[in-house]
């Protein structure tokens, strides 16, 4: 009741109308007795002294509630901002939702009675576990590994981390700039901290990346989980943009893995760099079923590697976009073209001898990555006109995320409409 009286059109300009009134002494004196009254009845001060007009709390559940104080304030002189304070609870009045404290947020399906997801059960190891798991195989070698996530325990497979190592795991909350500078602070003690979050929330850190991290060229790994598409969650949560606003930081090497193969050697590659800031990025999902080392693989920093050989066409995947790029290759092939496919494994050192080697010996180069305009394609580009090697004997065509916000949708439809597939490879490859 005196939450809908406060936020009422009378009360405020009854308010507005007594303080014009006042002499400023008194005005003084009525404001502050005003906020203390209103602190008394429940209403928060901190916005008040920030130049807001307060109502709350409010209990978001209680819609008649709501909606009559929604309409005050749609009614309400606008003389200054208006901040309403919601009370809700996650999936209130649904025990398995209010329960969870990271799932249960999304639109896949479940178990109405038990809550439990209802995923697809094909045998093979998501990314997400395979990093986990490699990163565990090696902590139980080496104490100096630490684990650090921003509120994504599970998202991010560091719980399975901290069930082996709870000393070594530290989950710091949604607070994605701490991560990064508690990571830089871990890094010039000798640790190697490996700081694990989704490609979209590390761009909140992107100032401490610079300044805590690169700036000091400290080894802080970043384990850069959902890069690219990644279905239902849509736009906000697709990793467009790591690649880019990570490959213009001095000192910063860039990984990407095109399977789960490639992830395993690309940890073990970052527990033992040690010369600076690395990062290496992987998509949500499934892996694609390959057998995964068992040995301790590290890959050569800046050396990519050439998958499958032909004499016509050069196509250089940059993660995990490559099966998608040995299918179109087999595709062509029945169109008669004999097709090299090449996996860059790094954005950052380039594999200059590779690129090079690839625009010489073909007559044209397409540079495939599932990231933004500015990433792996860009710095591929900008290496090859500064060797004078775009010209008449080599074109060359970059297939990147479209520059839009996608909408939600299948990852496979996704895909689709960003021309990522081997069908849309294909096409792009028989242009003329």
């Amino acid at each position: 009741y005196l939450t809908s009286l406060v936020s009422s059109t009378p009360y405020i300009s009854a308010r507005d109308t007594a303080k014009s009134c006042f002499p400023t002494p008194l005005r003084n004196v009525a404001k502050k007795a005003e906020k203390t009254a209103r602190a008394a009845l429940g209403h928060g001060t901190l916005f008040e002294e920030r130049g807001f007009y307060y109502i709350g709390p409010v209990d978001g559940h209680n819609m008649e509630h709501l909606l009559s104080i929604l309409r005050n304030v749609k009614d309400a002189p606008k003389q200054k901002p208006i901040l309403i304070h919601c009370h809700t609870v996650k999936g209130k009045g649904y025990a398995p939702a209010e329960n969870s404290n990271e799932k249960m947020h999304g639109v896949s399906k479940f178990d109405p009675k038990t809550g439990a997801q209802m995923k697809s059960n094909n045998g093979v190891p998501s990314y997400t576990k395979v990093f986990a798991d490699a990163l565990i195989t090696n902590a139980k070698k080496d104490k100096k590994i630490i684990g650090i996530t921003a509120a994504m325990p599970s998202g991010t497979g560091m719980d399975a981390f901290g069930e082996k190592f709870p000393d070594r795991m530290f989950n710091v909350g949604i607070a994605e700039q701490h991560a990064v500078t508690f990571a830089a602070g871990l890094a010039t003690e000798g640790f190697k901290p490996f700081v694990a979050i989704y490609s979209t929330f590390l761009q909140r850190a992107y100032d401490q990346i610079i300044h805590d991290v690169a700036i000091q060229n400290l080894p802080v790994r970043f384990a850069i989980d959902r890069a690219g598409l990644i279905g239902a969650d849509g736009h906000t949560h697709a990793g467009t943009f790591d690649t880019a606003f990570l490959g213009c930081i001095p000192n910063m090497v860039l990984m990407a893995a095109a399977d789960e193969a490639e992830l395993v050697k690309m940890v073990n590659t970052a527990v033992t760099y040690d010369k600076g800031p690395i990062a290496f990025r992987y998509p949500r999902g499934c892996g694609t079923g390959i057998e995964l080392p068992t040995g301790d693989e590290t890959l050569k920093i800046g050396k990519g590697r050439i998958v499958k050989k032909g004499k016509d066409i050069a196509i250089l995947s940059y993660g995990s976009r490559l099966s998608e790029c040995l299918l179109a290759a087999d595709m062509l092939k029945e169109k008669g073209l004999a097709i090299t496919v090449a996996d860059a494994r790094f954005a950052k050192p380039l594999d200059e001898k590779l690129i090079e080697k690839l625009a010489t010996s073909h007559k044209k180069l397409i540079i495939v990555e599932e990231g933004s305009r500015g990433g792996f394609g860009s710095f591929v580009l900008e290496f090859l006109n500064n060797k004078g090697l775009i010209g008449t004997n080599l074109k060359v065509e970059t297939l990147h995320l479209p520059d839009e916000f996608q909408p939600h949708n299948t990852p496979e439809k996704q895909q689709d409409y960003a021309g990522l597939t081997a069908e849309k490879i294909v096409g792009r490859v028989i242009i003329k």
